[in-house]
């Protein structure tokens, strides 16, 4: 596999330093990706580096996940308005664990091959870096008018924030440079990847090593992904998506990228899945054809949330987002966790309820316009039970007057009450 013609086909290559992809063909390279450990978790903004580097192994060369321990310290200025917190190194250590077991989703760590993946801290060979070295030994080979010409250090520079450029952040690309350096020297690391806000760095890092040692090293670099309609990719009203279930439930992540559009579904499917050219060109195809029944939103859905989660998980996701859609059963709602009943029906009317009246059992008709106003009067409610058209927890009622209790409460607390077929109503037994 020509690991260049791959990123290419997929709409992953910005900008590429010349002689790369002869290099790549040449012999097995060693190739790395920063990766900030501002949380103990990635978000799906990180997957494009991780699935650079996942596209790398499958093409035979050696991926090095970085992560950036001592420059987290600090705060890369590209594409940011104002410096960022500094971490402290048992945060940095906690964070680097987290993310180790995310990446060991999508690399393979474990062989014995040539081509096994590594996970590098920069803190660990910065750590006992005095500052004299540093400036002595990597500093006198960069200029500041090199440095300067760098269109993050210039975009901060002229933008109109007072607060300017600390030389704490100034000297981050001549850290990450030095990143480059030293795994080119311990582990014969002759490519950089990132998003298309890091070429700066990388090329920092490709010239000192060409200045220091004479050797030559490269650079890759993808697009910052955008959605269709200009916002910023990965982001929800609610933040970031993330890979870890704490921070980012399963059915909201298949969620997520089941609403894509269509245009971010073929862009996205792309670089985010591992699936063939051929695959993907007849899935696109499918769309096109029917585009209501949006198969490369589903196939996107389905390979993302496997890959980070499981397919467990995404079978989970699949039957909870099936409810609002009349496909379900009193069996799956509870069979769904509380978090997940939750987010499914988020933003329906509720009603709090009183759990001791429930205990003795009440009528469905007095439940359902006293107790929650789910419909204006009874009579309203007997015609639409005739009708067939009232349920309780997916269960029709069969007669106005049936009782209701306790029994009936999803996770001890709810019951789902819907009239018609898509009008839900959430009672809360409190």
């Amino acid at each position: 596999m020509n690991f260049v013609e791959e990123l290419r086909w997929r709409g992953m290559i910005q900008e590429i330093m010349p002689g790369t992809e002869e290099q790549l063909q040449k012999e097995l390279t060693a190739g790395y990706v920063g990766i900030d450990p501002t949380a103990d978790s990635l978000h799906i903004g990180h997957l494009v580096g991780v699935m650079m580097l996942k596209h790398l192994q499958r093409a035979g060369h050696k991926p090095i996940a970085l992560i950036g321990g001592a420059t987290g310290m600090i705060g890369d200025p590209s594409m940011k308005s104002s410096e960022r917190n500094l971490l402290d190194e048992e945060t940095l250590r906690k964070n680097q664990e987290g993310i180790k077991k995310q990446l060991a989703k999508f690399l393979d760590f474990d062989s014995d091959s040539p081509n096994a993946a590594e996970l590098v801290n920069n803190y660990d060979w910065m750590k006992d870096y005095t500052f004299l070295d540093f400036i002595r030994d990597i500093g006198k080979h960069l200029t500041v008018n090199y440095m300067m010409a760098k269109d993050s250090v210039k975009k901060r520079l002229s933008s109109e924030s007072k607060e300017g450029m600390s030389f704490t952040e100034f000297s981050y690309q001549l850290m990450q440079g030095y990143d480059f350096l030293h795994l080119f020297r311990e582990k014969n690391c002759r490519l950089q990847m990132g998003g298309s806000d890091q070429w700066g760095n990388i090329t920092t890092g490709s010239e000192l090593i060409r200045r220091v040692t004479g050797g030559e090293a490269f650079a890759l670099v993808c697009p910052l992904i955008t959605k269709a309609d200009g916002g910023k990719f990965g982001k929800t009203e609610s933040g970031n998506v993330w890979l870890d279930s704490r921070y980012t439930s399963p059915y909201k992540f298949y969620q997520f990228w089941l609403n894509v559009s269509d245009d971010d579904a073929i862009k996205y499917i792309k670089i985010f899945t591992a699936l063939s050219k051929e695959e993907i060109d007849a899935l696109i195809a499918e769309q096109e054809n029917a585009p209501h029944l949006r198969t490369l939103q589903r196939r996107l859905a389905e390979e993302v949330t496997t890959m980070v989660h499981s397919r467990e998980e995404l079978e989970a996701a699949i039957e909870a987002s099936s409810i609002l859609f009349g496909r379900s059963t009193a069996e799956t709602l509870r069979n769904i966790n509380e978090e997940t009943f939750l987010q499914v029906f988020e933003g329906v009317p509720q009603f709090t309820i009183s759990k001791e009246k429930l205990s003795g059992g009440i009528k469905a008709v007095d439940l359902l316009t006293e107790d929650a106003q789910v419909f204006p009067s009874k009579s309203e409610m007997r015609k639409t039970v005739q009708s067939g058209g009232v349920m309780i927890n997916k269960e029709k009622i069969e007669s106005f007057d049936q009782n209701v209790d306790d029994n009936s409460l999803i996770s001890n607390k709810y019951l789902l009450a819907q009239r018609g077929k898509k009008n839900y109503f959430l009672l809360i037994a409190e």
